[in-house]
């Protein structure tokens, strides 16, 4: 468990990689602009949670926090996935119902960073 979160963003970084690339040139052809738009969205909030997971080990180093750490860490996890995954199955399938999911997800991310900037404003163990 100590480097799960590492490994998270490792694997994250991959992915969105990958994702990225699938979008620029498989599926430009196949989406309508505004699908194609959803999917980027999706890929781009991917990355900028790649750092999220960095920061969350990063930060994990102090024992004394590492329960909250992780609870904030598997928030992101989770809104990711339902934010992002959402977004791609939308773009992928053009099933409009799945739309639903993406707030509960962008409201996971907004508690989890929420609480990361309050955990990093009142850590006295941070420079």
């Amino acid at each position: 468990m100590q480097k799960y979160f590492l490994v998270v963003a490792a694997i994250n970084g991959f992915l969105v990689v990958a994702f990225g690339a699938f979008g620029a040139h498989a599926l430009q052809a196949l989406l309508s602009v505004e699908m194609l738009e959803v999917y980027r969205t999706a890929v781009h909030y991917q990355m900028f949670h790649t750092v999220a997971f960095v920061m969350v080990h990063a930060l994990r180093n102090d024992a004394d926090n590492v329960k909250k750490l992780n609870l904030i860490g598997h928030q992101f996890v989770l809104g990711m996935v339902l934010f992002c995954g959402s977004l791609y199955l939308l773009a992928l399938s053009g099933i409009t119902k799945l739309g639903i999911i993406t707030p509960l997800g962008g409201v996971i991310l907004l508690a989890a960073w929420l609480q990361l900037a309050l955990f990093c404003a009142t850590n006295k163990r941070l420079l």
